[in-house]
């Protein structure tokens, strides 16, 4: 049992490594299927699942095909068809940030106004995790994952902290490394619009016919001054006058009545004018209430 076991091991063992040789001193080995020739010897491998032959790539003349979801330090977006950074220096990025490692500095005017643009960007790649938080977080899209990992230097700092230059990168580039999701984003940018422009346009709808409504209903009339209406000054006015004329009345029951008609005749001879006034005016009050009656009436006819 333990000989043909020992035997069936070995046997696969002999298989692999004819296929390997043989397959490596071919014209076109297995693991070169479906790769990309820069030329000098240079090559991006796409290793695939079921490749036979040697596994090993001669980097860095070699190097694999990286997957798109594969990431290692962010990058700043820069949208050439608005030509305009995406970022707006929210700082979101920068407080969800496990390590700390982003430092943002927001743009102002000539005026010393606050605008929504980065003037300062910095993220240090040495303590940088890869996490993607800022990715995440940003609700923008302004900063991405990139595929870059060949960073190595000598000095630690300054060399290893990035400015806004050097992460900053054209929206093709990005299209590039991760297609899939920047196809998922540019469709949802597209529903997103479709469903404001239809919510502005229904919008502008309502308005058009409230005010053709409004158009068509028949106009109100408005009461002229004095005719229906009372404003609070006239009506703190009414209530003096009645409070006055109240006190009046009270006093001349007194049994004052020699002086009586010396007050008349110094009403009549030195007011006339504000007595008169003051008749038309409480004539005009009995109107409108006399007016406001019939219009009660008719509404409680309707």
């Amino acid at each position: 049992m333990f000989g043909t076991g020992l035997l069936k091991g070995l046997g696969v063992t002999l298989k692999h490594t004819l296929e390997t040789f043989s397959d490596d001193r071919s014209k076109v080995p297995d693991r070169y299927r479906n790769s990309i020739e820069l030329g000098h010897g240079r090559r991006v491998i796409n290793q695939p699942i079921d490749q036979e032959g040697l596994l090993t790539i001669q980097y860095p003349e070699e190097k694999r095909q990286l997957p798109e979801n594969f990431r290692y330090i962010p990058m700043l977006i820069w949208d050439t068809e608005k030509n305009e950074d995406r970022c707006t220096a929210c700082g979101i990025c920068a407080k969800v940030c496990p390590p700390q490692c982003i430092w943002i500095v927001r743009d102002s005017d000539a005026n010393g106004k606050p605008v929504t643009r980065p003037a300062e960007f910095y993220i240090d790649a040495a303590v940088c995790m890869s996490c993607s938080f800022c990715v995440e977080f940003c609700p923008f899209d302004a900063i991405k994952m990139n595929h870059d990992y060949e960073l190595a230097v000598f000095d630690r700092y300054p060399q290893l902290v990035y400015d806004m230059a050097e992460l900053t990168v054209p929206l093709e580039y990005y299209a590039a490394l991760w297609p899939v999701q920047y196809g998922e984003e540019q469709e949802k940018r597209r529903k997103d619009e479709e469903v404001k422009k239809a919510q502005d346009e229904a919008k502008a709808k309502a308005a058009e016919a409230k005010a053709a409504k409004a158009a068509a209903a028949p106009a109100t009339p408005v009461a002229p001054a004095g005719e229906g209406t009372m404003t609070r000054a006239e009506e703190l006015k009414r209530k003096a006058q009645e409070r006055a004329a109240a006190k009046a009345t009270a006093a001349s029951g007194d049994g004052e009545a020699s002086s009586a008609p010396a007050a008349a005749s110094s009403v009549n001879t030195d007011g006339d004018g504000e007595v008169d006034a003051k008749k038309a005016r409480m004539e005009e009050l009995k109107r409108m209430a006399q007016e406001r009656a019939r219009q009660r009436k008719a509404e409680a006819g309707e």
